[in-house]
């Protein structure tokens, strides 16, 4: 092969390394912005939990405020049934013991009710936490991963960037050119692998004949007559020789 491919092929291969660190280094902020949104959404369940349970004791304390205007009537009903002094006062009054008690019930029933609910939101609110915890934990591990990637990114990108300068430097002006004007069209790939039976590898059209001998030689630059990709042609491995045996 040709130094002038060798040194496209090297150039293409730096390329592509650099654009993959760009692609990382540029992802990093919003990867950080996602596993703080997942951070975010364990701690929203943590807090309508803990919302749901201080309604839920709102509401009881409520009921126990009615509980205790219920009981006070009731007391006070008691009390008045001795001072009645007619039947008919005394079974109004046995009327009004029996709806003050039914009052008192149902008021008693809904707190107990909520009590019960308190201790299920109260569960909720602890299952809650403990997987705000664990996921705080799994996040944190995978940031400290992402900000490895980044400096990773961050030192190839400026290894290669160094190696694709000093390689720019030892090839001619007019191939370089060449090559920055294909990649330009073709999303950063101005080179194309040959396949053995005659195809571009990038966009898949067969070549001509003539073009294929051509790239087959790998000493000079040829194009792709469709995408226009710099070719070269990769030679299929020697075949394996297995030892012959003899028999004995």
């Amino acid at each position: 092969m040709s130094p002038e491919l060798e040194r496209l092929i090297q150039l293409q291969h730096l390329e592509s390394t650099m654009a993959e660190a760009r692609a990382r280094i540029a992802a990093h902020p919003q990867r950080l912005a996602d596993a703080d949104a997942r951070l975010d959404e364990a701690q929203r369940l943590v807090d309508e939990a803990s919302q749901r349970l201080k309604d839920s004791q709102d509401a009881r304390r409520s009921l126990e405020k009615d509980a205790a205007v219920f009981q006070g009537r009731l007391t006070k009903f008691k009390d008045q049934l001795s001072s009645v002094k007619t039947n008919r006062e005394y079974t109004a009054m046995q009327h009004e013991i029996e709806t003050a008690q039914k009052d008192l019930g149902a008021a008693e029933e809904k707190v107990l009710e909520r009590m019960m609910e308190s201790d299920q939101l109260t569960a909720d609110i602890k299952k809650a936490e403990t997987e705000r915890a664990a996921r705080r934990k799994a996040i944190e591990a995978e940031k400290a991963e992402m900000n490895e990637d980044l400096q990773a990114a961050t030192r190839q990108l400026t290894e290669k960037t160094a190696a694709r300068d000093a390689l720019v430097k030892a090839m001619p002006a007019q191939t370089v050119a060449l090559f920055d004007q294909v990649a330009r069209v073709r999303k950063g790939v101005a080179l194309s692998a040959a396949t053995l039976d005659g195809l571009c590898s990038q966009c898949h059209v067969r070549l001509r004949p003539p073009v294929f001998q051509q790239v087959r030689m790998n000493d000079h630059i040829v194009q792709c007559d469709s995408c226009q990709r710099i070719m070269y042609y990769v030679p299929p491995p020697p075949p394996i020789e297995h030892p012959v045996t003899h028999a004995p």
